[in-house]
């Protein structure tokens, strides 16, 4: 069941754009969950300049098999030229949290 969970990342301009996106995810079932960490500071590089803005880091967890889907979802719904979206894989966790997640997503 591991190797069907994923983690997808993201970040966000603010806190009320990173909970609108998460609640679209999490009610059209493509995610179990979205955690919302608020000011992350991020240091970047754009349009040839070092920028620095504070933003939201959203941890979403899904099953691989639909991440395509979320990430494709998430892009649509996110302000960003070039949003952020990262899928790492889980190498372990709680079974009855990882089942959690398996029935959660549709």
């Amino acid at each position: 069941m591991t190797d069907d969970a994923v983690i997808v990342l993201s970040t966000l301009p603010t806190p009320e754009k990173a909970a609108e996106v998460a609640r679209i995810l999490v009610e059209e079932q493509l995610c179990a969950c979205v955690n919302l960490v608020q000011r992350v500071r991020s240091i970047y590089r754009w349009e040839g300049k070092v920028t620095e803005d504070e933003e939201t880091l959203a941890i979403i967890k899904t099953l691989r098999m639909r991440a395509d889907a979320l990430s494709a979802r998430l892009v649509a719904l996110h302000p960003y030229q070039v949003p952020e979206v990262i899928v790492l894989p889980l190498v372990g966790g709680h079974a009855p949290y990882l089942a959690w997640i398996a029935d959660s997503v549709g």
